[in-house]
């Protein structure tokens, strides 16, 4: 009946090979992917205010804050993979024009975490984290820029 089907539908009457029957099953519709930005975003934007949040109780809330505040940023970064795939995400990520920023961003998360566990001093935390945002703020501009520039050259 399968077969009736793909033939009535135009589509080739070979089998599908086992690979792209796994591709087609493991591929997520529009709509799916759009819930699990929203979702995903929410939980890195409410993980960072946590962890702002928290950043004021006594002697363990520098820790809570790289914690919860570095998983905000890990979880906001990781929702746009639902849009574009992960394997499309790295790739862009580690292009020549953005590999200086995925660095700093990386750098600054794994510093942020080292400092507060080992480090353990209010400023430089904060210092990280504040760096941390805003190399999280610069992929974001410079996607925008790239999307100007290329709207100019039609």
């Amino acid at each position: 009946m399968d077969k009736l089907k793909r033939v009535l539908s135009g589509r080739d009457a070979e089998e599908p090979s086992g690979l792209a029957e796994v591709i087609d099953a493991t591929s997520l519709g529009w709509g799916t992917r759009v819930k699990g930005f929203i979702a995903c975003f929410a939980i890195g934007c409410l993980c960072s205010i946590l962890g702002s949040c928290l950043l004021w109780i006594p002697k363990k809330g520098l820790v809570l804050f790289a914690v919860f505040y570095t998983l905000g940023n890990i979880a906001s970064i990781g929702s746009t993979m639902f849009l574009m795939g992960p394997m499309k995400q790295l790739k862009r990520m580690f292009e020549p024009t953005r590999l200086i920023a995925t660095i700093v961003m990386l750098l600054c998360l794994i510093l942020t975490l080292c400092s507060a566990f080992w480090v353990q001093h209010f400023l430089h935390t904060i210092c990280k984290g504040c760096c941390e945002e805003m190399c999280f703020s610069l992929p974001v501009l410079t996607g925008i820029l790239d999307a100007s520039q290329s709207s100019r050259k039609f």
